[in-house]
């Protein structure tokens, strides 16, 4: 009996082992996967904004009216950003406005950073968002994982498929393999021009038209630097530096 337990301990870590290298072996396929499909398209890519993938910092912005998420790009010792890509987002849940509670299936609006990277997602590879960030927090907002995926299916999120989650992953893993601490990720219900908020106006309370004022500051501010923005959060709203 002496002899069968310890027999039996290191059959147990021995599955356990295996199992995990599995599981590592998995993780590494999805990138190595996206790396085989979509590499030599991505440094084509970088190339025409004379970028390469281990020099390279990254910002996203999406727009949920019109489902699109736009991917900007520059090296880590220059200021400005440049457009390199739109991608459409597969689906959307949820009306306009920002997300104020867990299972509202409200997608989020404001300004947030990529936190934490899935290659093993149950969405295939996934991005995860810092929401709530600071501000949600000051308004009492609740609510946790939400990600750029792939899949085409949400309550809450921004899939992408899994075709295009492969590239927007790599753009943003060799992003921050290049030292970007946080690759920033805006979220607009809309373009947020004067002529936009209006015609949206009725359809949200004063709180809401309020908020998407001061968001608007924030995307002014992009538009006119192309540089990505500096803010705190005060009494309830980002203040821009």
């Amino acid at each position: 009996m002496d002899k069968i337990i310890p027999t039996l301990m290191i059959l147990l870590i021995t599955v356990a082992c295996q199992n995990q290298s599995k599981k590592q072996q998995e993780q590494e396929d999805r990138v190595a996967v996206a790396k085989s499909e979509k590499e030599s398209m991505i440094k084509s890519k970088l190339a025409s904004k004379n970028l390469l993938p281990d020099n390279l910092n990254i910002l996203f912005i999406a727009y949920k009216n019109s489902d699109k998420l736009e991917l900007y790009v520059k090296s880590p010792t220059d200021d400005y950003y440049a457009l390199l890509q739109t991608y459409a987002i597969c689906k959307r849940s949820g009306i306009l406005g920002p997300k104020k509670a867990e299972g509202d299936k409200q997608v989020p609006e404001g300004f947030y950073h990529i936190d934490r990277f899935n290659s093993q997602s149950l969405y295939y590879l996934s991005l995860g968002l810092n929401y709530p960030n600071e501000l949600d927090k000051s308004l009492g907002y609740t609510g946790s994982d939400i990600f750029i995926h792939g899949k085409c299916e949400t309550v809450g999120c921004l899939p992408m498929t899994d075709d295009l989650i492969k590239e927007i992953y790599l753009y943003a893993l060799w992003a921050q393999e290049s030292g970007q601490q946080q690759i920033p990720v805006y979220i607009f219900p809309f373009e947020m021009t004067d002529e936009n908020i209006g015609n949206f106006k009725s359809e949200v309370d004063a709180k809401t038209y309020a908020f998407w004022k001061n968001l608007q500051e924030g995307y002014a501010l992009f538009r006119k630097n192309s540089k990505a923005l500096h803010y705190s959060v005060q009494s309830g709203r980002y203040v821009f530096d």
